[in-house]
């Protein structure tokens, strides 16, 4: 059955949705139970219900639109939160496609063998407790005691913000027990990186997706009168935080190819001038799509901050934040969305994303995979993130074809 969706009003959606947290600095800013996210939930109820599909929303304020069938359910989809000043296109690429596809399939009058799903996850994003409590909630993969007693990336209880919500926490662990039976789960994503538009290739069809590990970590040294301690008493703790940054970087480049670390964050106490920093307080996160690569540079990462420690005088702390393990996508569903792009005339390659997504998530229910479309020059997270519209069309279409294929 050869069903196109339309690119006009998938287009006319995203920039309608796009203006719902608009902020001064040109982006959107439109974190997960703040007052732009009610109005973009509010704003995609009214779609799913005008498309003509069952709305419903569960206990962690997961969103669905469905397409009532016997048998299991192929789900589609992804979020519409954002990171602070964020772009337009990350999250809610996949919600809208997947929701014009489900429109296309009512109004086509396609009989189904099986239901579709249209969903938007909460907090893809992490503004909250840990990123994916959406989808986590979903799966039944929550820690209680974060939810229970976390802390939100603002710093505030997440108890707190839930008394303003109408959620509770009792609501968000118990999500999991209004999952559907699932066949499939499908997302189509901006790619966030610059792999398809160098090679000149409008479709993507992830083969793998990286697992991630974030902790807190600090380097405690020594304070002292910057003008009066001689360099070689010295016990910097800035100095053990460049070290590693510089060794662990090296290391993981030379080691572990293809995999990542970065150090985001970092604050230096007391932080003044004259005064030696005695703590150095950061972010450390490492990703890979191979578990065994993981495991090491875990392994291999903490044992030279600790060998930077004991050379300098200093002792090492960390903590864990969240993680997630590498997920390779079924080849059943990355054969599928190859051969809808071939029967479409689509040129596509296969890749790796690097960043997590709901999909990787859900890929302890179901085979789950993934559609990526260009990021021009490479952009995501940021004002200047965009979308080609034919790229994104073509992404569409790819992705109507596969829930058509999975549900038919």
């Amino acid at each position: 059955m050869d069903i196109r969706i339309d690119i006009e009003r998938l287009r006319h959606d995203l920039e309608e949705l796009g203006r719902i947290g608009r902020d001064g600095r040109g982006g959107v800013s439109r974190p997960s139970f703040s007052p732009a996210d009610f109005e973009a939930r509010a704003w995609l109820r009214k779609k799913i219900e005008d498309a003509g599909l069952c709305y419903r929303q569960d206990g962690a304020g997961n969103q669905f639109g469905r397409l009532a069938c016997a048998g299991k359910t192929v789900m589609a989809g992804s979020h519409i939160d954002t990171v602070p000043n964020g772009g337009l296109f990350d999250g809610a690429v996949g919600v809208l496609a997947a929701l014009e596809a489900a429109r296309r399939l009512v109004e086509e009058k396609v009989p189904l063998a099986r239901a579709v799903e249209v969903a938007s996850f909460t907090d893809e994003e992490g503004n909250l407790v840990g990123d994916f409590l959406g989808s986590r909630a979903f799966m039944g993969l929550l820690d209680e005691n974060e939810v229970r007693n976390g802390r939100t990336s603002f710093g505030l209880p997440f108890q707190d913000v839930l008394k303003k919500t109408g959620f509770t926490a009792e609501g968000i662990l118990a999500a999991q027990r209004d999952r559907p039976d699932l066949a499939a789960y499908v997302e189509l994503h901006i790619e966030q990186g610059p792999i398809l538009e160098d090679e000149g290739v409008p479709i993507g069809i992830v083969e793998r997706i990286s697992g991630k590990q974030y902790r807190q970590c600090a380097f405690i040294g020594e304070s002292g009168h910057a003008g009066t301690t001689p360099l070689e008493l010295r016990h910097d703790a800035f100095l053990g935080l460049a070290d590693l940054a510089l060794r662990a970087t090296q290391l993981v480049a030379t080691r572990h190819y293809g995999s990542m670390l970065t150090i985001g964050k970092a604050a230096l106490h007391p932080g003044s001038f004259s005064v030696i920093p005695g703590r150095a307080d950061f972010t450390l996160e490492f990703r890979s799509a191979s578990a065994e690569a993981m495991a090491a540079i875990e392994q291999e990462v903490f044992a030279l901050a600790e060998d930077i420690a004991a050379t300098r005088g200093l002792s090492f702390v960390s903590r864990i934040i969240d993680r997630t393990t590498p997920v390779t996508v079924a080849p059943r569903l990355t054969g599928l969305i190859e051969e809808e792009c071939r029967s479409l005339g689509y040129a596509a390659m296969k890749l790796t994303s690097g960043a997590g997504h709901d999909a990787q998530i859900l890929a302890g229910a179901c085979d789950s995979g993934m559609i990526f479309i260009p990021s021009p020059d490479g952009i995501s997270h940021a004002p200047g993130e965009s979308v080609n519209w034919d790229d994104l069309e073509k992404g569409a279409n790819v992705l109507l074809r596969t829930i058509l294929r999975l549900a038919t």
